[in-house]
This record gives C-alpha cells, structure tokens and sequence, in this order.
C-alpha cells in the first residue's frame, strides 16, 4: 500500500520549493473598478516561483518533503488533464528525484491542454479512467499506488487537488505569512477572499487564521463542489491540518463558502470573465478562468455591505493558474 505516515501533532518539514513570503500588493485601481472602498490588497501567490505552480507549491513543498522522509521514491495523483496540481506535482516530484505517476478522469483527448502538456514534457507516466467522472480518479489513484507496490516501488499517494492535512499546512503557514505582513502595514485584520476547489488551501488558510485568533476572516468562493459539500470537506480537513500543527481546531463558524461556480468547474463564468478583464486592465495581473477569476468575480457578493467600509481591509489571493489561463485564450475566437 501507499506510504501514508501519521503526523499527528508533529508539524510536518517543507521542501523549500516556493519564493516566501509572497508580495502583498496594493491595488487601488482594481479596488475603484469593483467597487470597494477600503483597501484592497492582492496576495501574490501566483509568484510563487516554483515551474509555474502558483499557490500549490506551498502545499507539493510540504508533501515532497513527507514523501521524501517516508523513504518513497513515486508520487502518485491525479485529476483532470487540465489541472494545475498535477502539472505542479510532476515538476516537484522531478525536483525531488521521483518519478510521478499522474491519473486522469476519462480518456486521452485529441488536443492536449497547456497544463497536460507540461506534465508530459516534465516525464509524468500517465494513466487514464477511461471514465469522464472526476470522482473515478479517486479510486484509481490508491489502485495505482497498490499496484507500484506490489511492483517493488514505495509508492506516496496524494488524493486530487493535494488536499491532505500535510498539503493544507502548507496554507496554515501561509495565513501566519499573511498575518505578519498585515501586521507591518495596517493592522492585521482582513476579509480574505480565495478560490476553493478541492478544499486543501482554504482548510489550511482556516486552521491558520484560528491560530492567529480569528483576525483574518477566510471567504471561499466554491468553484467546484456546491458551497454547502465545499464547506464540510474546509471543515474536516481544517480541523485535522489543526490537529497536526498544535492549534485550536476551527470551528462550523470559521468556514464560509459562496457558490462561484457558474456553469460548471472547468468552465467560465460570465462573472469570471468580466473579473478578468478588470485585473488585467486595472492591475495587470492575469487570472484563470477556472479558479481565480470566479472568485474575484464573486467578491463584491462575498463582501457585502463591507465592500462601502473605507476602513476595512481586503485582500484577494491570487492562486495562480498561468497555463489555464493560456488554454481559454487559445479557444477564444472573439
């Protein structure tokens, strides 16, 4: 079986992929074109400078040092041809002297996405479902891990997305990051605002923000599961992140999810789309369809009546997600 190593009240070590602290940047031009009042700041955790991982080389940092301490020499996850975790795995896994073995949902298709292309060139051996349910990947990644096992190697398995107590305190360590750089310029309260996918980064920005006591209030913008399903799996895998770093676990109140999702994950929203175009016009940042882009499209509605607070603090952080970006430029024919 896959080496799955208990950490239970032991911090787990990082691998030092990522460039940290991540710039915490102003942007009053984007804040104006949203319509927000107060101060609005973006979290630069697409500069993470690692491949072009964006925020998930804080938690293949922590996972890579795992799976390197366990004694495994495979790494073995999945997800869709178009995730940015699987392409961010293959080249931290290459860093670490691994091999990687990525499974995808469905079947190879006829063109292949930026981010597929990379784990290609970066030496992923692909497996595929043959099942278009993203859920099918599940499954196949323990089956896989079995199977390298049984076939001498030493086998770490890491379900879709990172979403792993080890993976998420790589975020715990991002919100204690956040909270000293809000410290040093205004005074270390926010309404931090972020895409939630598999759960893994908001899980770990959550246990963090309840060990700083509950000065930075984390916002979800569920882009994949419905927000109810999202905040639930937050929850849980908050509270085990918790668990392993030594801090009060959050609580049912700690998590608070907004359905982002437009017509789907994996497919832009109106919302996104309009969001986009602002950050690159007022700002110059570039957002992904599929994440970041839903998520500032969702702020003014995550914000509320605190959008018109001139003293209140936000902050969006920004995921990363280059090469998705780039697939939805190439299928733009406006």
């Amino acid at each position: 079986m896959a080496v799955t190593p208990d950490h239970r009240g032991i911090a787990p070590a990082r691998a030092g992929l990522a460039v940290l602290p991540t710039p915490l940047q102003e942007a009053p031009r984007l804040a104006e074109a949203l319509g927000v009042s107060g101060p609005l700041l973006l979290k630069r955790d697409d500069l993470t400078g690692f491949a072009v991982a964006g925020n998930k080389a804080r938690q293949l940092e922590m996972l890579v040092a795992d799976a390197s301490a366990s004694g495994a020499d495979v790494l073995v996850t999945g997800g869709t041809p178009g995730s940015n975790f699987c392409q961010a795995a293959v080249a931290a896994a290459a860093w670490a002297g691994m091999r990687c073995v990525l499974v995808y949902a469905g079947s190879p298709p006829p063109a292949r996405h930026p981010n597929h292309a990379a784990a290609v060139h970066w030496g992923a051996d692909v497996r595929w479902t043959y099942d278009a349910d993203r859920g099918s990947v599940d499954a196949a990644i323990e089956a896989t891990a079995a199977e390298l096992t049984r076939e001498g190697l030493r086998p770490y398995a890491v379900p879709r997305g990172g979403a792993t107590p080890v993976g998420s305190a790589g975020f715990h360590l991002a919100a204690l990051e956040l909270g000293a750089q809000l410290r040093d310029r205004f005074d270390g309260s926010a309404t931090v605002v972020v895409g939630a996918g598999s759960g893994g980064t908001l899980a770990g920005l959550v246990s963090g923000a309840v060990a700083l006591g509950r000065r930075l209030r984390m916002r979800g913008a569920a882009v994949s599961r419905p927000p109810e399903e999202t905040a639930g799996r937050v929850l849980k895998l908050g509270r085990e992140c918790a668990l392993l770093m030594g801090t009060e676990p959050p609580r049912e109140a700690d998590v608070v999810v907004y359905d982002a999702r437009g017509p789907g994950h994996g497919h832009p929203s109106e919302e996104g789309e309009r969001a986009a175009r602002l950050a690159l016009r007022a700002s110059g940042i570039v957002l992904d369809p599929v994440y970041s882009a839903k998520a500032l499209g969702a702020l003014a509605r995550i914000l509320g009546d605190r959008r018109a607070d001139p003293g209140h603090t936000t902050v969006f952080w920004h995921t990363g997600g280059l090469l998705d970006a780039v697939a939805g430029w190439s299928h733009d024919d406006r």
